[in-house]
Protein backbone atom coordinates (compact mmCIF):
# COMPACT_ATOMS: atom_id res chain seq x y z
CA UNK A 1 0.00 0.00 0.00
CA UNK A 2 1.03 3.42 -1.25
CA UNK A 3 0.89 6.28 1.63
CA UNK A 4 -1.80 7.71 -0.89
CA UNK A 5 -3.92 4.86 -0.05
CA UNK A 6 -3.59 4.52 3.22
CA UNK A 7 -4.28 8.48 3.66
CA UNK A 8 -7.16 7.74 2.11
CA UNK A 9 -7.89 4.51 4.18
CA UNK A 10 -7.32 6.54 7.04
CA UNK A 11 -9.66 9.73 6.22
CA UNK A 12 -12.60 7.21 5.51
CA UNK A 13 -11.52 5.82 8.53
CA UNK A 14 -11.83 8.72 10.30
CA UNK A 15 -15.47 10.38 8.49
CA UNK A 16 -16.74 6.99 9.23
CA UNK A 17 -15.93 6.97 12.63
CA UNK A 18 -17.10 10.64 12.57
CA UNK A 19 -20.46 9.84 11.66
CA UNK A 20 -21.22 7.49 13.97
CA UNK A 21 -19.77 9.34 16.94
CA UNK A 22 -22.62 12.28 15.33
CA UNK A 23 -25.13 9.29 15.41
CA UNK A 24 -24.45 7.95 19.05
CA UNK A 25 -24.91 11.82 20.02
CA UNK A 26 -27.81 12.46 18.32
CA UNK A 27 -29.43 9.02 20.11
CA UNK A 28 -28.54 10.54 23.79
CA UNK A 29 -31.13 12.35 25.85
CA UNK A 30 -30.80 16.11 25.72
CA UNK A 31 -29.30 16.99 29.32
CA UNK A 32 -32.63 18.50 30.99
CA UNK A 33 -32.70 22.15 31.05
CA UNK A 34 -31.15 24.46 33.70
CA UNK A 35 -33.99 25.10 36.80
CA UNK A 36 -35.48 28.30 36.79
CA UNK A 37 -33.34 31.01 38.65
CA UNK A 38 -35.03 34.25 39.13
CA UNK A 39 -33.33 37.12 39.22
CA UNK A 40 -32.37 39.20 41.94
CA UNK A 41 -34.90 41.21 43.76
CA UNK A 42 -34.03 45.13 42.87
CA UNK A 43 -35.96 46.72 45.76
CA UNK A 44 -38.22 49.52 44.69
CA UNK A 45 -37.19 53.32 45.33
CA UNK A 46 -40.21 54.95 46.71
CA UNK A 47 -38.64 58.33 46.72
CA UNK A 48 -37.84 58.12 43.09
CA UNK A 49 -40.08 60.31 41.72
CA UNK A 50 -40.05 62.63 44.22
CA UNK A 51 -38.59 65.63 43.55
CA UNK A 52 -39.93 69.09 42.57
CA UNK A 53 -39.16 71.02 39.82
CA UNK A 54 -36.30 73.66 40.49
CA UNK A 55 -38.83 76.25 39.35
CA UNK A 56 -41.35 75.51 42.15
CA UNK A 57 -38.21 75.67 44.81
CA UNK A 58 -37.10 78.60 43.57
CA UNK A 59 -40.59 80.04 43.54
CA UNK A 60 -41.25 79.12 47.20
CA UNK A 61 -37.88 80.07 47.87
CA UNK A 62 -38.69 83.79 46.77
CA UNK A 63 -42.01 84.00 48.17
CA UNK A 64 -40.60 83.33 51.64
CA UNK A 65 -40.43 86.41 54.06
CA UNK A 66 -36.78 87.46 54.53
CA UNK A 67 -35.12 85.33 56.91
CA UNK A 68 -38.43 83.18 57.99
CA UNK A 69 -36.93 80.20 57.49
CA UNK A 70 -33.49 81.06 59.62
CA UNK A 71 -35.75 82.39 62.56
CA UNK A 72 -37.44 78.93 62.57
CA UNK A 73 -34.14 77.31 62.13
CA UNK A 74 -33.04 78.81 65.62
CA UNK A 75 -36.16 78.26 67.35
CA UNK A 76 -35.68 74.68 66.75
CA UNK A 77 -31.61 75.13 68.02
CA UNK A 78 -32.81 76.66 70.57
CA UNK A 79 -35.63 73.98 72.11
CA UNK A 80 -35.05 72.15 74.84
CA UNK A 81 -33.64 68.46 74.40
CA UNK A 82 -34.54 66.65 77.19
CA UNK A 83 -37.70 64.51 77.27
CA UNK A 84 -39.71 66.80 79.57
CA UNK A 85 -40.56 70.16 78.92
CA UNK A 86 -40.88 71.00 82.27
CA UNK A 87 -37.21 72.01 84.04
CA UNK A 88 -37.03 69.28 87.17
CA UNK A 89 -36.48 72.10 89.20
CA UNK A 90 -40.32 73.05 89.16
CA UNK A 91 -43.02 70.69 89.72
CA UNK A 92 -46.40 70.74 88.20
CA UNK A 93 -49.63 71.31 90.75
CA UNK A 94 -52.28 69.01 88.38
CA UNK A 95 -50.14 66.65 87.97
CA UNK A 96 -52.57 63.20 88.56
CA UNK A 97 -51.70 60.44 90.22
CA UNK A 98 -50.28 57.70 87.88
CA UNK A 99 -51.66 54.08 87.53
CA UNK A 100 -49.47 51.20 88.43
CA UNK A 101 -45.62 51.98 89.49
CA UNK A 102 -44.90 54.62 86.62
CA UNK A 103 -43.13 52.33 84.23
CA UNK A 104 -46.03 52.24 81.92
CA UNK A 105 -47.80 49.01 82.87
CA UNK A 106 -50.82 48.81 84.56
CA UNK A 107 -52.23 45.96 87.05
CA UNK A 108 -54.83 44.19 84.76
CA UNK A 109 -58.37 44.59 85.52
CA UNK A 110 -59.60 41.21 87.31
CA UNK A 111 -62.44 38.96 85.47
CA UNK A 112 -66.24 39.39 86.63
CA UNK A 113 -69.48 40.61 85.32
CA UNK A 114 -69.92 44.44 84.14
CA UNK A 115 -71.32 46.93 86.83
CA UNK A 116 -74.96 46.87 86.52
CA UNK A 117 -75.74 43.20 86.36
CA UNK A 118 -76.90 42.97 89.38
CA UNK A 119 -79.61 45.78 89.42
CA UNK A 120 -80.34 43.70 85.83
CA UNK A 121 -80.68 40.74 87.32
CA UNK A 122 -82.97 41.98 89.82
CA UNK A 123 -85.29 43.70 87.22
CA UNK A 124 -85.71 40.46 84.98
CA UNK A 125 -86.28 38.38 88.49
CA UNK A 126 -89.47 40.91 89.29
CA UNK A 127 -90.18 40.37 86.01
CA UNK A 128 -89.93 36.49 85.67
CA UNK A 129 -92.76 36.59 89.03
CA UNK A 130 -95.29 38.95 87.62
CA UNK A 131 -95.02 36.37 84.02
CA UNK A 132 -95.67 33.76 86.47
CA UNK A 133 -98.09 34.30 88.32
CA UNK A 134 -99.93 35.84 85.11
CA UNK A 135 -99.98 32.45 83.42
CA UNK A 136 -100.89 31.38 87.00
CA UNK A 137 -104.64 33.28 86.17
CA UNK A 138 -104.75 32.41 82.89
CA UNK A 139 -104.31 28.44 83.65
CA UNK A 140 -106.86 28.69 86.53
CA UNK A 141 -109.06 30.67 84.23
CA UNK A 142 -108.47 28.03 81.21
CA UNK A 143 -109.17 25.18 83.60
CA UNK A 144 -112.61 26.95 85.51
CA UNK A 145 -113.76 27.63 81.91
CA UNK A 146 -113.61 23.75 81.28
CA UNK A 147 -115.18 23.01 83.84
CA UNK A 148 -118.05 25.17 83.43
CA UNK A 149 -118.20 23.83 79.83
CA UNK A 150 -118.54 20.14 81.36
CA UNK A 151 -121.23 20.99 83.85
CA UNK A 152 -122.87 22.83 80.83
CA UNK A 153 -122.66 19.38 79.10
CA UNK A 154 -123.76 17.47 82.30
Amino acid sequence: MSDKDELAALKKKVEEQGRELAEIKAAQPKPPPEPFKPQPYEPIDWTARMSMPRSALEAMIAAEPRGFMRDVALRDARAPQSPSTIPSTQQRADVRPVAGDGSGWVAPTPLGPPPGVAQADRLMDAQDRRDRIELAHRIAAHEAAMRAAQKGKG
